[in-house]
């Protein structure tokens, strides 16, 4: 029976693909900062530890074949050396740890956003180079930590980076509570021109394509030290997408918006502002989010196809029924 490694196993995604190998029969370890009593009772053996610390990522991973690296700092907001200890330091140490433990195979979660440099980018392939500039630290440090990852790949020791774009679907504590909490607040505002695509990841389409990847994976094979973008394939303007959340959720459309030069300029006005009052959270706006909201990416997945067979299962409309419906089945069970 192979045994895995899943860093972040408590996240959405790590979680996820917890649950998958669980279901395969696979002996899974999950290294968590805290108890995750969610995972040790579907029978995941949890190891708590900081990614920062390279005596508890080794320990984790003693007996180990492969490991999921999803664990990241995310956000677009808060102090570097968080988002550098988290990101970069602990991927070192998982590579470190894989080398002390001879583990030959290794799985990176990356983000499409290490190429995204503010403008458009629409249908291009893992061709694209890094931005030549960064406005948050999370993006900055994913392209850091992906790097040394695709450089590590070795004769010895298989490397491959995945970068899901947007992943929903149910379960989902990032992306879906905050749309839903901005709308019910009256603060969700479309950005720039109308009609810009964007492309999402649902999360069963990205479990399927961390599994391929190492599935087909070994030192040597055709996708090991490269970099793959991962998404639903099905590029949607990000009003479509948006409301179609919102609908799953219940809430009727958003269709209020503002010029990007406004929310560009109020973005660095608010980092200003948190910046030197140090302001605990994190600002409404900011340039990078501007940015995000106001431009189209969406990326060419044919390479991973190609490389190791991924092909989104669950489409755009089947995974908004999904999470229609989940969500619909835990608003029963929370009003008895």
């Amino acid at each position: 029976m192979s045994r895995s490694l899943v860093t972040g196993g408590s996240g959405f995604l790590g979680g996820a693909i917890c649950r998958r190998l669980r279901e395969q029969g696979k002996h899974v370890v999950a290294l968590q900062r805290s108890a995750a009593p969610a995972l040790e009772a579907i029978g995941v053996e949890v190891v708590q530890g900081d990614l920062a610390d390279l005596s508890s990522v080794a320990r984790a991973a003693q007996g180990c074949d492969q490991v999921f690296h999803v664990a990241a700092k995310a956000g677009h907001w808060g102090p570097y050396a968080q988002y550098h200890a988290a990101n970069v330091t602990g991927t070192e140490n998982v590579i470190r740890a894989c080398r002390t433990n001879g583990i030959a195979r290794l799985v990176y979660t990356s983000t499409p956003s290490v190429v995204h440099a503010g403008h458009d980018l629409e249908g291009v392939d893992e061709s694209v180079r890094y931005a030549a500039r960064y406005l948050a630290h999370y993006p900055y440090t994913k392209m850091q930590a992906e790097r040394i990852v695709l450089i590590e790949n070795a004769p010895d020791f298989a490397t491959v980076a995945l970068r899901p774009h947007l992943i929903w679907g149910p379960g989902d504590q990032h992306l879906l509570p905050r749309i839903v909490a901005r709308a019910k607040a009256g603060r969700l505002k479309f950005i720039g021109a109308k009609g810009k695509r964007i492309d999402t990841t649902y999360i069963d389409n990205a479990v399927d394509a961390h599994l391929l990847a190492a599935q087909h994976l070994f030192p040597g094979s055709d996708h090991s030290g490269r970099a793959y973008f991962i998404s639903n394939g099905e590029p949607m303007a990000i009003e479509d997408v948006i409301n179609g959340l919102l609908a799953c959720a219940g809430l009727p459309p958003v269709h209020a918006r503002m010029p990007f030069s406004l929310a560009y300029g109020a973005g660095w006005l608010l980092e200003q502002i948190y910046s030197k009052l140090n302001l605990k959270g994190e600002p409404l706006m900011t340039r990078f989010v501007a940015e995000h909201l106001a431009s189209a990416h969406w990326y060419n997945i044919s390479a991973a196809e190609r490389d190791f067979g991924y092909v989104p299962r669950v489409s755009m409309a089947e995974g908004f029924a999904r999470l229609k419906a989940s969500l619909e089945a835990n608003s029963d069970k929370r009003s008895r």
